[in-house]
């Protein structure tokens, strides 16, 4: 396990008590019943975290996306990170990525079928996409990033824990990553810990699995991330795996990730002439950024080098006015799938068909 990646600041403890005692004390308005939950007659699966830093959402949210899109109308509802928009947007085919965020426009174009919208206000989005006139036919609605928006009360609350950053050995902000105590793990209905080895041993999910310590009504799964084919991002050039990568090619892996460690380690595995160029999550790219991504480039030998990036951070750049001509051709985006470890994934694919085969029903809200 990469304990270098828990990195806990000591002399900012006390300001994480007066945090978590806020945090607390809002959970517990919501326990009590004065701030209000409301359930919708329909079924609704949330797909969080209760810490900062990726998990691995987009990922788990596309496969279930996947799962289900071959037998219901799929709604994402986001709260589309760093848009420049406000309020309720329901994404077209022509939809700007500026106009509901990376993650949001990078599902819509995988999925033109899905309903894709954003909404501060989880609430009001759901309203809306149970509208005939604005989503029509929303059988189930996914909430992308929502496990503390507890105004919705989802059917099934799947809380992801990165393998790297266990919240068993974390803390609360500022002193570590976690958004509220560890005690917020409880209400969820499924614990999926993401980002694990391939090869992890049956002790080791012993192990965990003793560690995060669950209620008997939750369920534990583990996941690990899968490659896709690299794909040009220009051009529409031929489409290869990693494994099949020249082992004497340069590559300057360029990312907006929240933790892009484990990716640089995975390709490392193939390829050891990595040059990581990282910039923070949903990192918007000016002309300087552009810049200082050819300047890179250029600095690797000519004749064997070529850039990888992800998936949302393409939908950054594609049409971005600063990027290169020249390196253009060179540019490769890499998708990342999961895979369920242990013979899991019928166990949870049954899981979730089942609820939303229950629940599945009109569109009307109804107080819980």
């Amino acid at each position: 396990m990469s304990k270098d990646l828990i990195k806990i600041t000591n002399w900012l403890y006390p300001v994480s008590w007066i945090y978590g005692t806020g945090v607390w004390l809002r959970n517990k308005m919501f326990d009590w019943g004065y701030f209000k939950e409301r359930s919708f007659n329909l079924p609704v699966i949330c797909i969080g975290n209760i810490t900062v830093g990726g998990t691995g959402k987009t990922p788990h949210t596309e496969y279930l996306i996947r799962l289900l899109q071959k037998s219901y109308q799929v709604a994402v509802l986001s709260r589309g990170y760093k848009r420049k928009s406000k309020g309720f947007v329901l994404a077209k085919e022509n939809t700007p990525m500026h106009q509901i965020g990376d993650e949001p426009y990078q599902m819509k174009q995988k999925f033109p079928q899905i309903h894709m919208a954003v909404d501060a206000d989880r609430c009001h989005g759901i309203d809306m996409l149970c509208r005939e006139n604005i989503a029509s036919g929303t059988e189930v609605i996914l909430l992308d990033d929502a496990f503390q928006h507890r105004y919705v009360k989802a059917g099934v609350n799947i809380l992801l824990v990165d393998y790297n950053r266990l919240i068993t050995e974390d803390a609360l902000l500022p002193a570590g990553r976690m958004r509220e105590p560890l005690s917020g793990k409880d209400r969820a209905h499924i614990v999926i810990v993401t980002k694990c080895p391939k090869d992890m041993k049956p002790m080791e999910y012993r192990v965990l699995t003793k560690q995060m310590n669950l209620y008997a009504f939750q369920q534990l799964y583990f996941t690990t991330l899968s490659y896709g084919k690299l794909r040009p991002l220009f051009n529409g050039g031929r489409e290869y795996s990693i494994q099949h990568i020249h082992p004497n090619v340069h590559i300057l892996l360029v990312t907006g990730i929240a933790t892009p460690q484990k990716l640089e380690e995975d390709l490392s595995v193939v390829n050891q002439h990595i040059s990581l160029l990282a910039f923070g999550d949903h990192h918007d790219f000016t002309a300087e950024d552009m810049q200082e991504i050819e300047r890179k480039f250029h600095l690797l030998p000519e004749g064997k080098r070529m850039i990888i990036t992800t998936e949302k951070d393409a939908v950054r750049m594609v049409s971005h006015p600063a990027l290169a001509e020249t390196i253009k051709p060179y540019i490769y985006v890499l998708p990342v799938e999961i895979v369920f470890l242990q013979d899991q994934q019928d166990m949870f694919n049954k899981y979730i068909l089942d609820y939303v085969r229950k629940n599945s029903r009109n569109c009307s809200l109804s107080e819980k």
